[in-house]
């Protein structure tokens, strides 16, 4: 009987956080917390667009808000000062041409906000040389979520 009754306790509690988790991530739809939709996308302000100039001093990969996948990240020195700029998910930035290295002298358009106290700007183009990387449009769109946008009629 007690075997029972720990069986159902145990199937309660799964069920239970099956649902929870299953609750927290529908609305991301398997972009990693990046999409759309997504509370950290919507802390991109395009009427607050700044552009700033600076050296990459550290490139890496976090998550910068919860439940969202890892993000790649760079740290650049400005004549302000630090900060760190936000490129968008790892899945994304790993498939483009577009190569970013310590050292290299970076023009960055983007929306700039506090992440966990951090001073940095979600990146909506990189420019590098002659080199033109478009992250988001001019609404702050992400490029990798365009294939999830229908017009309607």
């Amino acid at each position: 009987m007690k075997q029972r009754y720990k069986l159902l306790i145990f199937t309660i509690i799964f069920t239970l956080f099956s649902i929870e988790l299953f609750a927290q991530w529908q609305g991301f739809k398997g972009s990693g917390g990046w999409g759309m939709n997504s509370p950290f996308n919507k802390m991109f302000d395009p009427n607050k667009i700044e552009t700033i100039y600076g050296i990459v001093e550290k490139i890496d990969a976090t998550a910068p808000h919860r439940m969202m996948s890892n993000g790649v990240y760079v740290d650049l020195k400005t004549e302000k000062g630090g900060i760190r700029v936000i490129l968008g998910p790892v899945w994304y930035i790993e498939r483009l041409d577009f190569v970013i290295e310590l050292g290299d002298k970076l023009e960055v358009k983007g929306s700039p906000v506090v992440i966990n106290g951090v001073q940095s700007m979600i990146a909506a183009e990189i420019k590098k040389g002659n080199e033109l990387l478009i992250l988001r449009d001019i609404h702050g769109i992400p490029v990798w979520s365009r294939s999830n946008i229908r017009k309607m009629r």
